[in-house]
């Protein structure tokens, strides 16, 4: 069985898109996002959250959820294909576009899901830069979650020069620290101050 929460065109800024699940958090920050992960297209290291990147840099590009009992196979048509690890931190997750402008709730349960993001023209689109209202779509994405146990992030197909460029940013990014060290250095900042 498959749902899809999201399909047709959606908006990005800055060749972003994010799902959120924490009520009190306003989205990843970039370097956090992929911090210790192989993969530059999805960053899934800060609990909760999922930083997609995209080709075009403004305008709407096309985009599909799809919520599965299992695991799809991987559809041929995708030039990128990666996938991490994810686990909602409250009953209220969305797609959010850049600055919160608009959102579709997925309707996700609290449990950990396995997330493959595809996608496709990401270099003309990178090249394009902006798409205007009238201007016919250059890129678009899939983005499938499926419950599985938690396993490192993976690159499956990368075809794209800009796809290619984001990875080597995620290589370069220190692993993220443990919550109770993070948390512990975020006290000593604050006590310092």
């Amino acid at each position: 069985m498959v749902r899809r929460p999201v399909e047709g065109e959606v908006h990005v800024h800055y060749g972003q898109i994010y799902v959120e699940s924490d009520p009190d958090s306003f989205g990843p920050g970039l370097a956090e996002a992929f911090a210790g992960q192989t993969s530059g297209l999805c960053g899934a290291a800060i609990p909760g959250a999922l930083w997609l990147t995209t080709g075009l840099h403004t305008g709407s590009v096309g985009f599909t959820v799809e919520v599965h009992d299992e695991a799809p196979p991987v559809d041929a048509v995708w030039e990128e294909v990666v996938e991490v690890s994810f686990r909602p931190v409250s009953g209220r997750s969305s797609l959010t576009e850049w600055a919160g402008q608009d959102s579709w709730e997925l309707d996700l349960a609290e449990i950990d899901y396995r997330v493959r993001h595809c996608g496709r023209g990401m270099d003309p689109a990178r090249r394009q830069d902006t798409r205007l209202a009238e201007e016919p779509q250059v890129d678009s994405y899939l983005l499938q979650l499926w419950p599985a146990p938690p396993a490192p992030d993976r690159v499956i197909r990368q075809t794209a020069e800009i796809a290619a460029y984001w990875h080597d940013y995620a290589r370069q990014q220190s692993a993220r620290p443990a919550p109770e060290p993070r948390a512990g250095a975020e006290r000593q900042v604050r006590e310092a101050r």
